[in-house]
């Protein structure tokens, strides 16, 4: 989804993009009883997806929007 997007450049100068960026993939990251992630590849794709629309102004093709729940910083 990132590939041929610069997306260092775009946020090395800019930690709380960082933060937003972190904070997605740990919010929609599900853990089992033993403390495994169990969907790691989809909070992966959902961090990456709000990278690709921070860094080119649009969703990936076939992403939905990112949900407020999935942003949201404690």
């Amino acid at each position: 989804m990132l590939e041929g997007i610069d997306y260092w450049s775009e946020l090395k100068d800019s930690p709380s993009q960082m933060e937003t960026c972190f904070a997605i993939f740990v919010n929609v990251l599900e853990l089992d009883e033993h403390g495994e992630p169990v969907n790691e590849k989809h909070a992966e794709r959902r961090a990456a997806t709000w990278l690709y629309q921070y860094c080119t102004g649009t969703l990936p093709p076939g992403q939905a929007d990112l949900e407020s729940w999935e942003v949201e910083l404690f």
